[in-house]
This record gives C-alpha cells, structure tokens and sequence, in this order.
C-alpha cells in the first residue's frame, strides 16, 4: 500500500508518520514539497506518488489569524481537500480527510451528532466546512473525521503554553465556559491506521474525538496538577478573553457513530492527557 501523507510537521501529521508504516509505504509531504494553496501542486504531487490512500491532516489552523487572511484559508481548508478529493477519485485512492469542531455554532446543549446542521462562526469553521463539503462532492472514496481540542507533546497547542505559563506564573486565568474534549494527536493517528486497516467502512463523515469532555479551565488544571506544578488556574468567561474569531460554547461532539460503524473509541480526555503530559515532562536532546 502506498500512502500519500499530508502536513507531517503538524501534530497529527508528525504522529501518523510514525504510525502509518505499520500499513505500507508512506510518502511525507510538509508544506515546502506540497504548497496546499496551488492546486496544480497537489494535482503534480499526488500523480508522482500515485498513492492507494490519501491521508490529509495539513489545515490552516490559525484561527484567530484566518479573520484577516479568509482567501489563504479557503484556498488551504476549503479547496486543497476537493483537489485531493478529485486525484482521489481519478486514481481510486481512499481519502482521509481531517475536519473540525469548529463547523458548529456551539448553541447546541449536548454532543453535536455528524447529523446536526452546522452553522459556523468563524472564517476557520466556514472554511473547514467548504473542505468537508467539498470532499462529498467529488465522488472519491473518502472518510472524513472531525476531532477537537487537539494537543501534542511537541508543536504549539494548549498544552505546552500552559506548561510553560504554569512554570514560570503563579495564576493563569482560563475561559471556563466554552466545553469540548481535548483529544491526543497520538490518539488520532493510531485510530486512522485501524480505520484505514479495516478498510470497509462506507465513505462518510465521522467524529473522532477522546471521549468526555471539559472546559478550557479544567483542561488547564488538569495539565497543571499532572505537571505538579504550583500555577493557581481561576476561571474567567470568553466576554473577558476577546479574540477576533468568534468561539463556540459547545465543542463536544458525539463519537457514537463511529463507534457503532467502525468499532473504534477513544481514551477518556483525562488518560490521554496523562500519557501526554508525562512524554512532554522528559528533557529532550538535542
């Protein structure tokens, strides 16, 4: 199996080239071989690979940074996927595309279902959602999994600024009334290699997120108290945290369809976070 993989400098990228060999051989592109703003690239890229799965978690994923810079993020969100989605099913390849929590408007007070219509409310969200859609549209054989929140020992994420706040700030103050699950890069990737193993579910739309769920401020005392540092964390409300992209109240999303279809769930939030913490906690050599 050859297996074209996309942004593998992100977090999950970096975590499914180390998982994704285990199925065959992989072809890693970062953003200087694949420019995912120039479809003529991605065309030229992916017939030199001429891969039988096309795993794509390259995003723009600055989601305060896409209010200013809408046109770079749809061409990278929303019309980079469709491209791929097109050589997909040009060549028969299996697309695995990665969306967001972000596609919904938060207003919901449960778990967001793949079934509930989405309402966006940021140029991040409406462009992921053109990527979703655009993926639909183009008839290749795809699954498409929307994830959340999501954290790694190495990058920029959530974590590791509380873990660096955390150790040199007695008080960090964390928005406490926006809920999702935090959910491991780790975890991802290892939950795509079984799905792309098994290799017969129907092509479709999937939440992939660890299961539970929290707020930002209880994300961020959970890391501290793991991290045993002496950081106090007090909550605050998003009205007291302004940022140019509007964010959701409700991020959780239901992982009952996957589970049902494909038989894959993940860890509790609280375990993957350990697992996490306790890797990003070890010194690393140069």
């Amino acid at each position: 199996m050859r297996i074209l993989l996309t942004g593998r400098n992100g977090q999950v990228g970096w975590e499914l080239e180390r998982t994704l060999p285990a199925l065959g051989s992989v072809i890693a592109a970062d953003r200087e071989t694949l420019d995912l703003s120039d479809p003529d690239a991605i065309r030229r890229v992916v017939r030199e690979a001429k891969p039988d799965v096309i795993v794509n978690p390259a995003a723009y994923t600055a989601v305060d940074r896409a209010e200013s810079e809408p046109e770079l993020a749809r061409q990278i969100n929303g019309v980079a996927p469709g491209v791929l989605a097109e050589e997909a099913k040009r060549t028969g390849a299996l697309l695995v595309h990665y969306s967001t929590d972000y596609v919904f408007d938060g207003t919901k007070s449960t778990p967001y279902t793949e079934e509930d219509l989405p309402n966006p409310l940021n140029v991040y969200g409406r462009t992921k959602l053109e990527g979703e859609r655009a993926v639909a549209a183009a008839g290749c054989r795809y699954l498409t999994l929307r994830t959340s929140w999501v954290y790694a020992s190495r990058g920029k994420n959530f974590l590791l600024t509380v873990l660096r706040l955390a150790s040199t700030q007695p008080e960090l103050r964390i928005v406490d009334d926006q809920h999702g699950a935090p959910t491991w890069a780790r975890d991802t990737a290892r939950a795509t290699c079984r799905l792309i193993a098994g290799a017969d579910l129907p092509s479709s739309l999937y939440h992939l997120t660890a299961a539970g769920s929290t707020t930002w401020c209880g994300f961020a005392r959970e890391i501290v108290r793991l991290a045993h540092l002496g950081s106090e964390v007090r909550p605050i409300s998003t009205s007291e945290y302004p940022t140019p992209a509007r964010r959701q109240a409700n991020s959780a999303l239901s992982n009952a369809k996957l589970q049902r279809d494909g038989g894959i769930a993940l860890q509790p939030w609280p375990e993957g976070l350990a697992a996490c913490v306790a890797e990003a906690m070890i010194p690393r050599t140069a």
